[in-house]
């Protein structure tokens, strides 16, 4: 619940300002983040993984905005530059660890697709201030997030540090992202970034009540996912955390006022009477007047 609030709060912006596949490039740049850390520690410490992860994907923010800055490479281009050949080092440090012989890398692997099952209070803890965090941050910040989304050029003339917050905007996804790799894994995190905040912008045009809408529908993803792993056996609590968040989307596009697919049919077919209904009486008017005449 924890962790799709403040995903759901801090992937609004992200969403708003064409960014949805930097979650996913960032939740893949943490994997060999992990690696690297567990090589050079020895041991599974959730502590050195979590600096790891932030490391890599403060250096995978930073190449992305090399590359798009310092070169003719655009950003959906970088992004894809970035998100595989990061993953692929991460997949080739997990295999060189998984081979070493290394009798303590049981368990390494789960940090793809996560296990919610191994966290302890600790864990909790930790989520709870990271949750806090980016919350606070998009609560103090809210303005100028808001003119960054819709007007970078706007809130550059005023005075505003475009480049600061955004790269302070990339800074709290790799938070999120590092607070969410043990719960859901660095494969299906992204999904927690950004399909809340799609499914929240169906309901509301109002930018408050979608990060607000966000937030909620995040933690019911992590609540739903949760109570639906611990009803039965093998169902990783991750990957239903994200099917759950997909349903409330699902339920968003067909059933949201003005912008859901109901909606929509309803309103045309209301257009259509009344457009039959005005041509009617004007074929009658006409009529009329020619029967005066």
């Amino acid at each position: 619940m924890l962790l799709g609030i403040g995903g759901g709060v801090i992937g609004s912006f992200a969403y708003l300002r064409k960014q949805a596949l930097m979650g996913d490039a960032l939740s893949h740049a943490a994997l060999p983040g992990v690696c690297i850390a567990f090589m050079l520690s020895g041991s599974k410490s959730i502590g050195l993984f979590l600096i790891g992860a932030a490391v890599a994907g403060v250096a995978a923010t930073y190449g992305i905005g090399f590359m798009t800055r310092h070169s003719r490479i655009k950003p959906d281009a970088a992004l894809a530059i970035v998100l595989s050949v990061f993953f692929g080092l991460g997949i080739v440090l997990l295999t060189r660890i998984q081979h070493s012989g290394s009798g303590n890398q049981s368990g390494l692997d789960k940090f793809l697709f996560g296990q919610a099952a191994s966290m302890v209070r600790s864990d909790v803890i930790t989520m709870a201030v990271i949750s806090a965090v980016l919350i606070g941050a998009c609560a103090l910040l809210f303005k100028e997030f808001k003119l960054l989304s819709f007007d970078p050029g706007f809130a550059r003339g005023v005075g505003y540090p475009t480049v600061l917050l955004d790269q302070l905007v990339m800074l709290l996804l790799v938070v999120a992202v590092v607070a969410g790799i043990q719960a859901v894994g660095v494969v299906l995190m992204a999904a927690l970034l950004i399909t809340p905040a799609v499914s929240a912008r169906y309901w509301t045009e109002k930018l408050g009540v979608m990060v607000v809408l966000s937030g909620l529908f995040g933690a019911l993803s992590g609540i739903a996912g949760t109570w639906i792993s611990a009803s039965g056996n093998n169902l990783p609590t991750g990957p239903l955390t994200v099917l759950a968040c997909t349903a409330i989307f699902g339920i968003s596009v067909v059933a949201a006022p003005k912008r859901g697919i109901v909606a929509k049919r309803v309103i045309r077919a209301m257009a259509r009477s009344r457009l039959a209904r005005e041509s009617e009486t004007e074929r009658l008017r006409t009529e009329r007047g020619e029967q005066a005449l």
